[in-house]
């Protein structure tokens, strides 16, 4: 009779690994290896730390990215609100019409603010965020 293998049973030590690897980027096969299982069984028994592994890593650097920019660092302010305001450092395109009626709003150059310009901005923006909603019923 054929040896079968036996099933796996998943253990607070394996978790942390597959949750540690899931954080770190290694692909499921390559982790699926290190645990000596198969693909399919690590989907299985790993489900949550699969799919929440690099979401929990994602908000703890950002909790700490927004905590640099809320104190002050102006590289963190500018890369938060490019990445997640939506600001841009790009070339304006000028969409002035030939009789001048169309005149374009210059571009922020986020570079060359200074940092207490950039407080300033952030002090504007907290404040229109904390008037929003205001008076809706």
């Amino acid at each position: 009779m054929p040896k079968t293998k036996p099933s796996h049973e998943p253990t607070d030590a394996t978790r942390q690994t597959v949750q540690l690897h899931t954080t770190a980027g290694t692909d499921q096969e390559t982790l699926a290896r290190v645990l000596g299982i198969d693909s399919k069984t690590l989907r299985k028994h790993y489900r949550d730390e699969l799919d929440l592994g690099q979401c929990k890593a994602n908000a703890t650097i950002c909790g700490d990215l927004f905590k640099k920019a809320r104190g002050g660092d102006t590289t963190a302010m500018i890369f938060w609100l490019k990445t997640r305001a939506g600001w841009r450092e790009t070339s304006a395109v000028d969409h002035t019409s030939s009789d001048g009626s169309m005149t374009p709003k210059p571009a922020i150059n986020l570079t060359a603010l200074s940092d207490e310009e950039l407080a300033q901005l952030e002090r504007i923006t907290d404040k229109a965020r904390n008037t929003e909603g205001m008076g809706e019923a």
